[in-house]
């Protein structure tokens, strides 16, 4: 899902770097984390090895993915589970809706999930008279606070403490268990009044909806990677576990598994190990299960032999704590449920990029190429990014510009009249271009480069390669 009504990129971005709280939120955040996961990736002498096998292992996945999801429908169905297949997100939510009334049942609780947010999951819900509680600590204090996740791995990054402390305080009575009335933004305060607040709900409630980090296919094991235990009480309590996972989070066998034990924790939240790790196969211990597989766009991005790298992702967030556009804008500037790199190739490719904010998120970057040398299954964003870049939507006039542009360099002649040309006129060249338009928004942070009197070619001619 992304938030419609919103602008394109730049304007988000610009009203959002005046924001200095925000900033300095950010930049507290992402740079701790980042400092945390170069240190523990730094004691593996093979991270670039497991690196590149986990590149190849998602690869080799997206390639024969037909024949693994038919695997894994089939060993989830022997294990006494039940699969859906959702072609979109209206199918999906359709599903959704349908099982959890079929329990009679007008509450859930929710592990944290992107794929459900994608798809508007709450919302539809919510048009069904079905109430869905979030339960990761980040996520509820977004959800009380009637907000948007803006980081994949910590969705109320943008919030300090004393603002969480006011949300607890005006919105958790409305939610259910409210909050202590002395309520400080001392950390562990907070985490204590949310912990009685969840516990009263995960013991009531009856029904679960999680995602899934990986799907085995080979065993139809569903894999789901956390740090606070709530995702475990979701996933044993409820009599019924619904979980929605896209197409591609699907591994062929338990052995491919442990290499993104190692990558996956590292690269998020800096930690050798996550400290809950939950699977489970089928209806575990007499639960009721539903899988319902996403596909959502992702089997058009799958076509695309560039952007397909994107379904890689396994969700670690490194992208975005190294990203110096996302550190100054944010999450809520890219509008979308993917901030960051990650979310300025995919949220495009899902979508599409008819819409401006679609089609403004492949500029979201300066190409620094930050993104892949952290990203722990070595997507290529900055590639993506220019890859996009092409399929965007241009102005006539730019299109034209290029046309004409390219009528001149590919020919060596053309090129080297228009070299001498731009030489004579060097003295009319502006430093800065005449606006309003996308050129002079260039030239206002920068200046034009000099044109030299004497083109490269013309000086290599004259002096036989600079050899007189």
């Amino acid at each position: 899902m992304t938030f419609l009504g919103m602008p394109a990129f730049p304007a988000n971005a610009a009203a959002a770097v005046r924001d200095s709280q925000l900033r300095f939120n950010l930049r507290k955040a992402t740079h701790t984390i980042r400092e945390k996961r170069a240190s523990v990736v730094a004691e593996l002498p093979d991270w670039a090895r497991l690196r590149e096998a986990g590149k190849q292992i998602k690869d080799h996945t997206l390639r024969n993915l037909e024949g693994y999801l038919l695997q894994l429908e089939e060993a989830v169905t022997a294990a006494g589970g039940h699969v859906h297949w959702a072609a979109d997100a209206r199918e999906a939510n359709r599903i959704v809706t349908g099982l959890v009334r079929a329990t009679g049942e007008s509450d859930v609780v929710k592990v944290k999930s992107m794929a459900t947010q994608e798809i508007g999951l709450n919302e539809a819900l919510a048009e069904a008279g079905i109430t869905a509680y979030e339960t990761d600590l980040a996520e509820l204090i977004v959800q009380l606070g009637d907000d948007w996740p803006s980081h994949i791995l910590v969705p109320a990054i943008h919030r300090s403490r004393a603002e969480i402390r006011e949300i607890f305080l005006e919105k958790m009575a409305d939610w259910g268990r409210p909050a202590p009335e002395e309520l400080t933004d001392d950390p562990r305060a907070l985490a204590e009044a949310a912990r009685r607040h969840l516990r009263e709900r995960f013991l009531s409630t009856k029904v679960a909806i999680s995602g899934a980090n990986f799907m085995i296919a080979e065993t139809g094991t569903l894999v789901v990677l956390e740090s606070e235990g709530n995702g475990r009480m979701c996933l044993t309590l409820p009599k019924t576990l619904i979980s929605v996972v896209g197409i591609e989070k699907l591994l062929p066998t338990w052995r491919d598994l442990e290499v993104f034990l190692q990558l996956l924790p590292r690269s998020s939240t800096g930690e050798r190990m996550n400290p809950y790790t939950s699977t489970w196969t089928g209806a575990a211990e007499g639960q009721e299960f539903h899988l319902v597989l996403l596909d959502n766009g992702r089997t058009r991005v799958l076509a695309d032999e560039v952007g397909r790298q994107a379904l890689r992702c396994i969700r670690c967030s490194a992208c975005l704590n190294v990203c110096p556009v996302y550190e100054r804008a944010g999450g809520h500037a890219y509008g979308s449920v993917y901030p960051g790199p990650i979310g300025a190739i995919l949220t495009p490719q899902l979508r599409g990029m008819s819409s401006p904010l679609d089609a403004s998120l492949p500029y979201a970057s300066t190409l620094c190429g930050a993104c892949y040398d952290v990203c722990p299954v070595a997507i290529d964003i900055p590639e993506v990014l220019v890859h996009l870049r092409g399929r965007a939507p241009h102005p006539r006039a730019e299109r034209l510009g290029m046309r004409a542009a390219g009528w001149v360099f590919d020919r060596p002649e053309r090129l080297a009249r228009a070299e001498r040309l731009a030489g004579r006129l060097r003295r009319f060249a502006p430093r800065r271009m005449p606006g309003p338009g996308p050129l002079s928004a260039w030239t206002e942070t920068r200046d034009l480069p000099e044109i030299p009197a004497e083109s490269f070619r013309d000086w290599w001619t004259r002096t036989d390669g600079g050899t007189r």
